[in-house]
């Protein structure tokens, strides 16, 4: 089952997709999707976030694949949903997108052992987790003004269950801007696979429901900039779409209206 969560006449709701182009609503209702606001699909809590977990895309940024998980928190105000703005700064030289399975916890657990991973598995769905390159320090100041700033963190659009997923770590990953192909791998070449990233995090703290852990990206990075639509799609889990604008963009109606959500 695919869901959504939509903001629309003044509530928010889940739906469901209906035809191409539409959504049906928990109470039956059929709305057309380019009517609503969409909002990440399920409420993050906690969200680590897997730095260099496909060792082609550390070799892309000349960095050594690492030899065991390297996670970071992100802040509520990163997420946004599908169809929404991302600001690039003005003083950027490199921002990128970074297309990533999410993987969203269903079920508390805590020192979860490899071969139960997935019974703590909800669903999935997809992440684009934006960098901007000019602010990485380093590793005492990793990632703060990278990776946690408002609305550069799409999810969506759809929580994907986990049981219509049979294999996660066998799922093609694109991204095309502006309908261009610029990023392709599987979730197949990640350094830590989902069970082996459950067992470890859960090994020194609870995983919770709502909890989400956003897996990595494989190389074929671009810099993106004002005006691109960019599109992160995950293999059986669904297309992410997201437009870039400036600060004027981001400031004016426009981009208060994403910074809202």
């Amino acid at each position: 089952m695919k869901r959504a969560r939509i903001a629309w006449q003044g509530g928010i709701h889940e739906a469901q997709p209906h035809g191409a182009d539409q959504l049906r609503l928990a109470d039956g209702r059929i709305v057309g999707q380019a009517e609503v606001t969409w909002l990440p699909p399920v409420q993050p809590r906690t969200v680590f976030a897997l730095g260099l977990n496909y060792a082609d895309h550390a070799k892309e940024l000349a960095f050594k694949a690492p030899e065991a998980p390297l996670v970071f928190l992100k802040g509520p105000n990163a997420y946004t949903g599908h169809r929404s703005f991302s600001r690039r700064p003005a003083d950027a030289t490199y921002m990128h997108y970074e297309c990533e399975l999410a993987v969203v916890i269903g079920k508390a657990g805590y020192r979860i052992a490899k071969s139960d991973a997935y019974d703590h598995v909800a669903g999935y769905t997809v992440a684009n987790d934006y960098a901007i390159r000019d602010y990485l320090e380093n590793w005492y100041r990793p990632n703060l003004r990278v990776k946690n700033r408002d609305a550069c963190t799409p999810l969506g659009p759809w929580l994907v269950d986990r049981a219509d997923v049979p294999d996660p770590m066998a799922l093609r990953l694109t991204t095309r801007v502006n309908g261009v192909t610029t990023q392709e791998g599987s979730t197949a070449d990640m350094i830590f696979d989902v069970p082996t990233l459950i067992e470890y995090l859960s090994s020194f703290m609870t995983l919770s429901p709502g909890d989400l852990i956003l897996t990595g990206t494989p190389e074929g990075l671009a810099d993106v900039r004002a005006g691109d639509v960019v599109d992160t799609e995950i293999e059986g889990i669904g297309c992410l779409t997201n437009t870039i604008v400036d600060d004027a963009g981001w400031f004016g109606a426009a981009g208060q209206g994403a910074h809202a959500q």
